[in-house]
């Protein structure tokens, strides 16, 4: 374990942990995982939030990245106020690594 492992609250690793199964959990018991995560996120701190609102901005770069852009409209349908910070934190990601919300179009004459 490293020394930021050890920082984190017994709350903010279960929301974590309950998000990520979330994520990854395909058709089949989704409605419980989405249950689990929500509930999650109760006890949550104003900096824990914040926190797992930038590892989910991450995981929204990675997914752009791979190609799947799904995962904020996701994130909208779990909790819309998780998906506010998640949307307040991509521009605060080191330059170039936060997704563009639309592809630019550029017309030529």
């Amino acid at each position: 374990m490293t020394i930021a492992e050890l920082q984190l609250s017994a709350a903010y690793r279960l929301a974590q942990r309950n998000l990520g199964a979330w994520l990854e959990q395909g058709s089949a018991g989704l409605r419980q995982r989405a249950f689990h995560a929500r509930s999650a996120l109760a006890p949550l701190d104003p900096a824990e939030r914040a926190r797992l609102a930038r590892w989910l901005a991450w995981l929204c770069v990675a997914g752009r990245s791979r190609g799947d852009d799904a995962l904020p409209a996701r994130l909208r349908r779990l909790d819309a106020r998780l998906h506010r910070a998640v949307e307040r934190a991509l521009p605060l990601l080191p330059a170039g690594m936060a997704p563009m919300r639309e592809p630019s179009r550029m017309l030529s004459a």
